[in-house]
């Protein structure tokens, strides 16, 4: 059997029947749940550890740029020769770029010859145009003269050496097809100069292949899977400012000014948040629209710098986006049709937040309050952006092992080379995988620690402000405020820990299951039987109504913990037996309550997502270095952190619905009916009998 509450928190009855004041009574408090909490700090160690290896072995730059046939990265001031500045990886030998698009060719593109240039060659119209190796050996020119002259020595070789490049084996090869710089490679367009052939053929060059396949070779490696990956997260490292301004700062002071609203204008809130969310969700969707190229003609471009008009380039970020758009579309028709089902329900919704909003008059520091989890998650999202950056670009770059032709004359022996001429490549092993996994297993569940950290002290705050029965005083702004976070962090952190522990396991748990789905249906290997279909979508459905249920009953969880100093299993239990006990005065008041803070969440991150296209698509992002391949990931970054802040300072008016809630049903459990502790405002707000009566039935 559970005590009373009344008796853990605010003024309470005495033995002699007095009334005295007392707050918390320390000695029903202990340290719970220490394991979980040693758990938790061992966690953090790992995560720094795990950390400090993407930082040693990473470089953010091979997301973006990619290497040379010595294995130097494009851009490398330190590569031996200095790459400063020059970024564009460039294909020497047309015929190898052709054979490694050859249906069955044994010979890959990563083999080819390629060096990095400044910009991309282009044939001249009325001669024959030179790209020469990096300048070593007998060739007496520093880079920046290489680069002076457009990267063309030829009238400085020897006849061995002119004979060796006229058989494609260099150091000077042909400029004979056009290329455009598509993320940060420079890619052939199947297109030959006549002019430039006609010089090399006249020249007694060797045949060149002219057919389309040299075009899709390369635009097959620019848009394969893990390069369109590379370039996604690049696109993070590149849109850090958007980050800050929408994914930060504007979500912060979008949640102030709703919850200053709730204060003030609470009757008209939930009204405005239902338009203000259709609003948002459809502009959202017009965005995705634009950038798909169905409206209008601002669809993304893969290629950077300037470029001839009627050269056109698709990339696997378009088809992304298109596919976003027609999910956004579906979302946004069944978000308007939900919100227009629930508009008789919003006065109820208005009464329930009148209850918190009263709460938030008379405790104002817990408006404050929200800043300090911000701050910390902040300063935490910075360092775990910079760590994944760092470990998906860590790896080993290696030699690859190829067995084909790929001879090339050598500056330093002054021969045709045909040992160790393969190309090189970043050899990722399984353990960076499982870095991977393990860092953004770490990232959710330290979210989903200091946003139930945030719930718990403002759940004790406001218990303390219903246990004292609302009166006014000098302590109630500040004090419940400091004194709840004091209990928080004397007594149950491990408790906390515990609780965001298992709804990331069960998320993460969703979320295999999910890829394991996906791998199956693009192997074909889904069950065909309608009984293995039945039994995969049972599944799925179950452990989306666990996901569900165990974060309500964790909140509910936190609610008892900051009220009871209980351990989290039984905090669950004394707050599952309450709500069942009293399932129809918490659903009939709370859900619809719940709908519209869920709303008002999505208002906060879909602002940020239109700021974030918007910043997105100016000049800086849409050309030259800081061009990102799509807005696709930065903007679902910036909704994700918007909702993560909208989160932290909504649960002021959440966690203080609910608590009040929670309270007065404990307070009418324990006095046969009827709250003897309810404040004056929680009665003030439901003096129609209509509403308590149904409130206490």
């Amino acid at each position: 059997m559970r005590g009373p509450l009344g008796a853990v928190i605010g003024r309470y009855p005495s033995s002699d029947g007095t009334t005295q004041i007392g707050g918390i009574i320390r000695h029903n408090r202990k340290c719970r749940d220490v394991a979980f909490l040693v758990i938790f700090i061992a966690f953090w160690v790992a995560m720094i550890v795990n950390s400090s290896f993407g930082f040693n072995q990473g470089n953010p730059s091979r997301l973006t740029y990619g290497l040379d046939y010595k294995g130097n990265l494009c851009g490398d001031k330190h590569a031996d020769p200095g790459l400063r500045e020059l970024e564009l990886k460039y294909w020497l030998n047309p015929n190898q770029v052709y054979q490694s698009g050859v249906k069955d060719s044994q010979f890959k593109l990563s083999d080819a010859r390629s060096i990095c240039l400044l910009d991309c060659p282009i044939p001249s119209e009325d001669s024959l145009n030179w790209v020469c190796d990096y300048p070593e050996g007998d060739i007496r020119l520093s880079m920046d003269d290489w680069i002076d002259r457009n990267y063309d020595y030829y009238e400085f070789l020897t006849p061995e050496m002119r004979n060796a490049s006229l058989q494609l084996q260099g150091p000077c090869y042909p400029v004979i097809f056009p290329s455009v710089n598509v993320y940060w490679s420079c890619q052939f367009i199947a297109r030959a100069s006549n002019s430039s052939l006609r010089h090399w053929q006249q020249m007694g060059g060797v045949k060149i292949n002219e057919d389309i396949v040299i075009d899709k070779s390369i635009h097959r490696s620019i848009n394969s899977r893990s390069s369109v990956l590379k370039r996604y997260m690049a696109d993070i490292g590149k849109a850090w400012p958007v980050l800050i301004v929408c994914g930060g700062l504007l979500p912060l002071f979008l949640s102030v000014v709703w919850l200053l609203m709730i204060r003030h204008f609470v009757t008209a809130m939930p009204w405005i948040t239902v338009a203000l969310f259709n609003i948002l969700i459809i502009t959202v969707t017009m965005f995705y629209y634009l950038k798909a190229g169905w409206i209008g003609n601002d669809a993304i471009s893969p290629i950077i710098g300037e470029h001839d008009p009627y050269i056109h380039v698709y990339g696997r970020e378009l088809n992304h986006l298109r596919a976003v758009a027609i999910l956004m579309t579906s979302v946004m028709v069944v978000s308007i049709l939900t919100s227009i089902a629930i508009v008789r329900r919003i006065l109820m919704a208005t009464s329930v937040l009148k209850v918190a909003a009263k709460v938030i008059g008379e405790a104002q520091a817990l408006i404050i309050f929200p800043i300090i989890p911000y701050a910390i998650l902040a300063i935490f999202y910075m360092f775990w952006i910079s760590a994944a950056l760092h470990l998906f670009s860590s790896g080993q770059v290696i030699q690859d092992n190829c067995n084909t032709n790929c001879c090339a004359y050598d500056l330093e022996s002054k021969k045709v080379n045909c040992d160790r001429c393969c190309g090189y490549s970043i050899h990722y092993t399984p353990h960076i995988a499982v870095a991977i996994f393990f860092h953004l297993f770490g990232c959710y569940w330290a979210t989903q620690f200091f946003i139930a950290c945030s719930s718990t002290v403002i759940a004790g705050s406001v218990a303390s402000y219903y246990w004292a029965r609302g009166e006014t005083s000098p302590e109630i702004p500040f004090l419940p405020v400091f004194a709840s976070m004091k209990r928080l962090i004397r007594y149950s952190l491990g408790s906390v820990a515990l609780g965001s522990l298992i709804v990331s396991f069960v998320e993460s748990i969703r979320f295999i299951l999910e890829s394991i789905r996906r791998k199956l249906k693009v192997a074909g290997t889904t069950p065909d039987s309608w009984f293995g279909k039945m039994g995969y979508h049972t599944s799925q459905g179950c452990l989306r109504c666990v996901q569900w249920t165990i974060k309500s009953v964790n909140r509910n969880a936190y609610i008892m913990i900051a009220i009871t100093g209980k351990s989290f299993c039984r905090a669950s239990a004394i707050a599952t037996e309450l709500i069942m006990n009293n399932i129809l005065r918490i659903g009939r008041v709370n859900v619809i309550g719940d709908v519209i803070l869920f709303l008002g969440k999505l208002c906060v991150s879909l602002s940020s997502a239109v700021f974030g296209f918007l910043m997105l698509d100016t000049h800086k992002y849409r050309s030259s270095h800081n061009k990102i391949s799509s807005p696709l990931l930065p903007v679902l970054v910036c909704w994700a952190l918007g909702y993560v802040v909208a989160t932290l300072f909504f649960a002021v008016v959440e966690m203080s619905i609910d608590t009040i809630i929670l309270s007065f049903c404990q307070d009418s459990e324990e006095h046969q009916g009827t709250a003897q502790y309810a404040p004056p405002l929680l009665i003030e707000t439901l003096n129609d009998q209509n509403e308590m009566q149904r409130l206490t039935q």
